[in-house]
């Protein structure tokens, strides 16, 4: 944007962020088409995910945060060829880019790419001496550019000069109460997160809630492992799915965007399914039964939920 403007206006980034959003949907569709297809059996699926209030609907709410973008990344590793070690290189330089976009990435989306990653690439193609080496390299580099970003990153200005330079290109000069964040060290982050937590805390039932009205999709996720006719292969994806969630529990305990955490948590668990549903397996997984009462009512409830939020529920 600062190559063709001056002053950025307001309508220029939702532009930006609703293309963003576009792209993503589309992209996701494809892949629903491309892992399940459009089979009446499996509307029911694709509806407890692009309906889901975790999903598309509460990342028109975020998108000011980009999360979306991580999303994106993975839908796209999910769909490109995963033969050659490019695509471990492609994983890369995108889970880079997120970390460029935001440290908390590192959490947040860079474990689903590296599963993507392992499930099929390494799952499929098998460990080799120049997979593995290119492997490690990226991963190292990933980790050298979080520390960089998190312990380096920090601006080398007066915060009163950066804010300065900001009104200076913006249309929307009443936007820039959050400049501090710039400027916050990651001990006030955790401070703040824990000061905050009794009142944040309440929200936990209903995210509960919101987690078990998805269970339909759950189960399939749990089929689709259990199905899988590789124990490696099963043991390796449950332990990717606590690896991930467990990376969220740490972002709970750092930042309190806790609606947040929440709905990106299962939008990670909505592409692994997709991944997993790539693995060889043992039979079919039956569809999630539409003519099921609970089913229906899940369904029209999370279809009716508009978003999850940020902090705290709706």
């Amino acid at each position: 944007m600062s190559l063709f403007t001056v002053k950025v206006p307001v309508w220029l980034v939702f532009a930006l962020a609703g293309a963003v959003w576009l792209i993503t949907l589309g992209l996701f569709v494809r892949l629903f088409q491309q892992t399940f297809g459009f089979d009446e059996k499996n509307l029911a699926l694709f509806l407890f995910m692009a309906a889901s209030p975790f999903f598309f609907k509460n990342f028109i709410h975020t998108l000011g945060h980009f999360d979306i973008y991580g999303c994106l990344f993975a839908i796209v590793l999910l769909l490109v060829p995963a033969r050659s070690a490019l695509f471990v290189l492609l994983a890369a330089a995108l889970s880079m880019v997120l970390v460029l976009i935001h440290h908390i990435h590192l959490l947040m989306y860079v474990p689903t790419i590296a599963v993507v990653v392992v499930i099929r690439h390494y799952l499929v193609e098998g460990p080799s001496r120049e997979n593995v080496a290119i492997g490690l390299i990226a991963t190292l580099a990933i980790g050298a550019l979080f520390v960089a970003a998190q312990f380096w990153g920090t601006m080398p200005i007066p915060e009163t000069q950066f804010v300065d330079h900001l009104r200076s290109r913006t249309a929307r000069t009443d936007l820039l109460s959050f400049s501090y964040i710039w400027y916050q060290p990651l001990s006030k982050e955790i401070s703040d997160t824990w000061a905050r937590l009794p009142h944040n805390i309440l929200g936990a039932p209903v995210f509960a809630l919101l987690i078990w009205l998805h269970t339909p999709a759950w189960r399939t996720l749990v089929a689709l492992v259990r199905a899988l006719n590789n124990d490696r292969h099963r043991r390796i994806v449950i332990a990717a799915l606590i690896g991930i969630s467990l990376g969220y529990l740490v972002m709970f305990a750092i930042v309190f965007d806790y609606s947040r955490w929440v709905s990106n948590w299962a939008v990670c668990m909505f592409l692994i399914l997709h991944a997993v549903r790539t693995l060889p397996a043992s039979g079919d997984v039956p569809p999630i039964t539409a003519d099921d009462r609970n089913t229906q009512a899940f369904g029209w409830v999370i279809t009716a939920i508009p978003r999850v939020g940020i902090v705290r529920p709706f």
